[in-house]
C-alpha cells in the first residue's frame, strides 16, 4: 500500500505526530538556550543528572544546535510534504495552497510560539528532559554531527569567526555585580548588601575608609611621665599611637593589653613603657580594601598608618575599618543617635563635614561624586575654591547644601537638603 492510499486519519496521527516533534525541537532549543549557566553549574556540581547532561550538551553549542536544527528541519519538511499530500486529496489543484496557508499558520503557532514560550517560562524543567533525548540522539547522529561541524566551523574561520572561545566567557566586575544584584529575591536583604560591599572592596581604596590625620590621637614619648600615665588610664582606645615631638615622628603602638599586668604590679615606667611599643606599620594610600585585608593577615597586624607618594603619614586605618565596609558598623548606638549624620524633620540631613562621601551616598541613598575628595568638607571647599562661611548654600549634584559651622578653616556641621530634582517631580506630580 502507497502512501496515497493511507486513510486520512492515519496521515492526519502522523501530522500530529510531527508537529508534536517539531515543538519538541523548538521549545528544547529555548529552553537550553535560556538556562542560567551558573544556577545549572550549581546543579551538576550536586549530581543532578539532567544538569550533567545539559552542562555536556552546552559545553559544545556548535554541536548541539547542529544536532537541533538538523531534527527540527527534517522533521518539517516531512510536515511540508504530508500536508501537501493532505491538501491535494481534500481539495485538489487547488489544496496546494490551502495547504500552504494553514501550514504555516499551524507552524508559526504550536511549532514555534507556543513551545518556545513555554520553554522561556520553564527553561529548566523541559531542558533537563530534553537533554536526555538528546544525548542519545548525539551518539546516534554523531557522523552527520560531525560533516556539519566541520563545513560551518572552516565557513566561521574565513569570515573571522572562532566557534571554540565563545561558549566560555568569564564576567567582568560590574557583570558579576549585576548577577549579585539580581538575585535579591533569593537572598535576603541584609546579606545581599554585604555581597555587594565585598565587591566594591576591589575598587575602594585604604583612603577612602581612613581616619584622616587631624583626628588622629597618640601619646607624646616627649611628655611628662605622669601626664602619659595619666592619657594611658583614661585612654577609650586599646592599641595606643605614640609618636615623638608629632606625627611625622610615628614610633609604633602599644596595646593596653602589654601594660596592664605591669600597671597592676606597680612596674609600669618609661623604660618599659617605651620596650613595649611595637614599629608601626605603613601602607600606600593606593592599597585596595581587598588587598589590605590580606596583608593584615600576611602580616599579622590589625591597624597601619596610611602614607602618600611622598612618605607623609595621611591617615589610619584598622581591621576593623574594613570589617565594617562588609557588615556595617559595629555600634551599640541606635542609627537614629548617630553623631554624623542625623535626619531633621523637614526631610533634610545634619552632618558632620569629617564624614567622608561614600558613607553619605550609603545612608542618603545619594550620588555625590566620590572620585575627587573624600569628605564632604573637601568636597564643598573644592567646590568653592575658598573657605565657606556660616550660612552660605551651595549646590552641588542638585543638593543644596547650607553651611552650619566652619572651624579651622573648614566644614564644621553642614545640613544637606533632599535633591532639586526630586522636588521638582513632586511639584509637577
Amino acid at each position: 500500500m502507497s502512501i496515497n492510499e493511507l486513510p486520512l486519519g492515519i496521515l492526519f496521527f502522523c501530522l500530529f505526530i510531527l508537529f508534536l516533534l517539531s515543538a519538541f525541537f523548538s521549545g528544547s532549543e529555548t529552553a537550553l538556550m535560556s538556562l542560567n549557566r551558573y544556577k545549572l553549574r550549581h546543579q551538576a556540581d550536586k549530581g543532578h543528572a539532567g544538569a550533567k547532561l545539559a552542562q555536556k550538551l552546552l559545553d559544545k553549542p556548535d554541536r548541539l544546535i547542529s544536532l537541533i536544527l538538523l531534527g527540527n528541519n527534517f522533521v518539517n519538511i516531512l510536515i511540508t510534504q504530508l500536508a501537501t499530500l493532505l491538501g491535494l486529496r481534500l481539495f485538489g489543484d487547488a489544496g496546494l495552497a490551502i495547504a500552504t496557508g494553514i501550514l504555516t499558520f499551524l507552524l508559526l503557532i504550536f511549532g514555534e510560539i507556543t513551545p518556545k514560550t513555554l520553554a522561556a517560562l520553564h527553561p529548566e524543567r523541559i531542558a533537563f528532559v530534553a537533554s536526555h533525548i538528546y544525548a542519545a540522539m548525539m551518539k546516534v547522529m554523531w557522523p552527520f554531527i560531525w560533516l556539519l561541524n566541520l563545513i560551518t566551523n572552516n565557513l566561521l574561520r574565513l569570515l573571522g569567526a572562532n566557534s571554540d572561545g565563545t561558549s566560555r566567557v568569564a564576567l567582568s566586575h560590574d557583570e558579576l555585580r549585576s548577577v549579585v544584584s539580581s538575585a535579591g529575591t533569593h537572598i535576603p536583604q541584609n546579606r545581599l548588601d554585604m555581597l555587594l560591599r565585598v565587591m566594591d572592596m576591589e575598587s575602594t581604596t585604604v583612603e577612602d575608609i581612613m581616619i584622616p590625620r587631624s583626628q588622629l590621637v597618640g601619646l607624646d614619648l616627649d611628655d611628662d611621665w605622669n601626664e602619659l600615665e595619666e592619657q594611658i588610664i583614661h585612654s577609650n582606645f586599646t592599641r595606643l599611637l605614640v609618636y615623638r615631638e608629632n606625627l611625622d615622628n610615628v614610633q609604633g603602638f602599644v596595646h593596653l593589653r602589654r601594660l596592664l599586668p605591669m600597671f597592676r604590679d606597680g612596674h609600669l615606667d618609661r623604660e618599659r613603657f617605651e620596650a613595649s611599643i611595637r614599629p608601626a606599620y605603613f601602607i600606600p594610600d593606593s592599597t585596595t580594601l581587598t588587598q589590605q585585608l590580606l596583608n593584615f593577615q600576611e602580616e599579622n597586624r590589625r591597624i597601619a598608618l596610611v602614607v602618600d607618594e611622598y612618605g607623609e603619614i595621611l591617615g589610619l586605618v584598622a581591621l576593623e575599618d574594613i570589617l565594617e565596609e562588609i557588615v556595617g558598623e559595629f555600634s551599640t548606638v541606635p542609627s537614629s543617635q548617630n553623631r554624623e549624620i542625623r535626619q531633621l524633620d523637614d526631610g533634610s540631613y545634619w552632618v558632620d563635614g569629617s564624614i567622608t562621601i561614600r558613607e553619605i551616598n550609603r545612608q542618603l541613598g545619594s550620588q555625590l561624586n566620590t572620585d575627587g575628595p573624600k569628605t564632604i568638607n573637601g568636597l564643598i571647599l573644592e567646590y568653592l575654591e575658598s573657605i565657606p562661611v556660616p550660612g552660605m548654600t551651595v549646590l552641588i549634584d542638585d543638593y543644596p547644601m547650607e553651611i552650619r559651622k566652619t572651624r579651622n578653616n573648614g566644614v564644621k556641621t553642614l545640613v544637606i537638603h533632599p535633591r532639586i530634582q526630586r522636588l521638582r517631580a513632586e511639584n509637577d506630580e
